[in-house]
């Protein structure tokens, strides 16, 4: 690990040694160019910056940026929804979901740590660093050391955050074109919803390793179930509760007319084990939307960003729509 880091650093140290060394060649061109009365000044927008502002103060990124990285596992996904596939990114899932594995076949995967990994970062040479303040803010100085890094803060609705991100690639009208999409995508998938099951009640479960997690409506994941789709939650379910962790004794006490259920990682083999210990039990087997064959089940990666991204979002309308038209025909 030691000699990892005296790697990280020798190599921040020559990457700075050579960043000085053609700021002074820059200089000398231009002080000639002066004598001569003329200046040299490069055509090309890759070669242009500009002045930003940012959690850190005003930055100088490229005017027209060709190497992204996104940090965040949620950053990736605003970039490409403003038409820009980053040159790596941070990943939970071993794979990318279904929606971005053709797009993201040639973007560097850097893992989940939370400290990124500089190594990886130095590998990639991006020209421009993205991350949101409360994730990379302790490591910027280190992120400036490899590309203009830009720390955008953080905000309650992923929409503020998809705006800060365009406002500083200077993609506005285009960040406002995804929200207005997904906006008009919700409206019809509500309507056809609300068609297929009417008044009865849904509730959105989540398997995770350690627990069974109920989603309310009133925040992210819930809230997109629950008030932008337009499916009732359940009567009995706290209203100043988010999210509650349960015991699998505890769920007939929320015995909803339809399941969504997620297992948090499909992959994970002790997820897999407690979902099956889940399906062999008298509790579930006799809860109404299991006997009424209303179990929903749904992908893992594929709603980890769920409430938090438009791309995920306009998978998983699609998702809701295509399996309760199946079962509810």
């Amino acid at each position: 690990m030691r000699f990892r880091w005296l790697t990280v650093l020798c190599t921040m140290m020559l990457v700075l040694i050579i960043s000085a060394c053609g700021a002074a060649g820059q200089d000398e061109a231009t002080s000639e160019g002066q004598k001569t009365g003329s200046t040299n000044t490069s055509t090309t927008e890759t070669s242009q910056v500009k002045k930003v502002n940012t959690e850190m103060g005003e930055v100088e990124i490229p005017v027209n940026p060709q190497k992204i990285v996104g940090l965040s596992v949620v950053y990736p996904e605003f970039l490409y929804s403003l038409g820009i596939v980053p040159i790596a990114v941070q990943n939970y899932h071993e794979d990318f979901p279904s929606y971005l594995q053709e797009a993201f076949a040639n973007t560097m995967k850097m893992g989940i740590g939370r400290t990124p990994n500089f190594e990886a970062l130095m590998e990639a040479a991006p020209d421009l660093i993205t991350a949101p303040d409360w994730w990379s803010k302790k490591d910027y100085d280190q992120l400036t050391l490899i590309a203009p890094t830009v720390l955008l803060p953080q905000r309650d609705d992923w929409r503020d955050e998809l705006r800060d991100m365009a406002k500083i690639l200077d993609k506005e009208e285009q960040a406002e074109k995804v929200i207005q999409d997904l906006v008009d995508k919700e409206k019809v998938a509500a309507a056809k919803l609300d068609k297929l099951i009417g008044e009865e009640t849904v509730l959105y479960i989540r398997v995770m390793e350690k627990e069974i997690v109920l989603h309310g409506e009133n925040l992210d994941r819930g809230n997109f179930v629950h008030k932008r789709l337009g499916m009732n939650p359940l009567p009995n379910f706290p209203k100043d509760q988010t999210a509650m962790s349960v015991s699998l004794e505890v769920l007939p006490e929320y015995n909803a007319d339809h399941l969504i259920v997620q297992l948090d990682d499909e992959t994970n083999p002790e997820i897999k084990k407690k979902f099956e210990d889940m399906l062999s039990s008298s509790l579930w087997k006799n809860l109404k939307a299991v006997k009424q064959d209303h179990v929903y089940m749904v992908g893992g990666k594929e709603w980890f960003n769920l409430g938090m991204s438009p791309l995920a979002d306009e998978y998983v309308i699609d998702d809701i729509v295509a399996t309760f038209e199946a079962k509810n025909k």
